[in-house]
C-alpha cells in the first residue's frame, strides 16, 4: 500500500468513527466509545483534590469543557518547579481512567524564558483523546505563564500525537514569569529532566 492510500484510508476510517460516536477522538480502536468523565464528577474530583470551592473548581473546568469536551481520564499529583531563566519541573501522580487500572506516572521537564522563582502545586491533569494509560508517556510540548505570590491557581494546554492535557495547578510559591518548554510523562522517576 503507497503513502498516499494508506493516508487517505485513515483518514476515512476517522471520519466514520467521528460520525458513529458523534464527538471526535472518543471511540476506542474496537468501536466501543470511550468511557468520559462528567462535569459534576471532574468539578468535585478537582475541588476534593486541590481543596478549592466547587465554584473556584467550577470555573477553571468549564472553560476547559468549553474547549475540549469531556476527558478520557485525570491524573491527579504533585509537583515542584523552579527557575532562573532556565528552569526544571518534576512531578508524580496517578492516572485514572474509567474501566482501567489507576496508574502512577511521573513527569519531569526543562522549561527556558523570562522565569524566575520556584513553587510547589498540587496539579489535577485532564486528558482528552487518551484511549489507554500507556499512550501518556511522551512528551508534552507547551507554554505557561506563572504569577505565584504566596499562592495562586493556573491552568495551561500541552498537545502531543492528538492528545491534550490540561494541568490545573493550585500552589504556592514565588514566582513570576513566562516560559517555553516540555513534560515528560514516564514510569519511573528521571533525575535528568530532558
Amino acid at each position: 500500500m503507497d503513502r498516499r492510500t494508506l493516508i487517505l484510508s485513515g483518514m476515512a476510517a476517522s471520519l466514520g468513527g467521528c460520525a458513529s460516536t458523534g464527538s471526535p477522538g472518543y471511540q476506542e480502536a474496537g468501536g466501543s466509545p470511550l468511557r468520559t468523565y462528567s462535569s459534576d464528577e471532574i468539578v468535585n474530583a478537582t475541588s476534593d483534590f486541590l481543596g478549592v470551592t466547587a465554584e473556584a473548581a467550577g470555573s477553571a473546568i468549564e472553560r476547559i469543557f468549553k474547549d475540549n469536551g469531556q476527558p478520557t481520564g485525570y491524573i491527579a499529583g504533585e509537583e515542584a518547579s523552579g527557575a532562573m531563566t532556565i528552569g526544571a519541573r518534576y512531578g508524580r501522580g496517578l492516572l485514572y481512567m474509567k474501566e482501567r487500572e489507576t496508574m502512577e506516572v511521573f513527569w519531569q521537564g526543562p522549561s527556558i524564558g523570562f522565569d524566575v522563582g520556584g513553587n510547589a502545586s498540587r496539579v489535577f491533569t485532564l486528558c482528552y483523546n487518551l484511549h489507554y494509560p500507556d499512550m501518556v508517556f511522551r512528551r508534552f510540548p507547551g507554554v505557561e505563564g506563572s504569577a505565584y505570590v504566596i499562592g495562586g491557581v493556573g491552568v495551561n494546554y500541552q498537545r502531543a500525537d492528538g492528545i491534550t492535557l490540561a494541568p490545573i495547578r493550585a500552589g504556592v510559591g514565588l514566582r513570576l514569569g513566562a516560559n517555553i518548554g516540555y513534560l515528560a510523562y514516564s514510569r519511573q522517576r528521571n533525575i535528568i529532566p530532558f
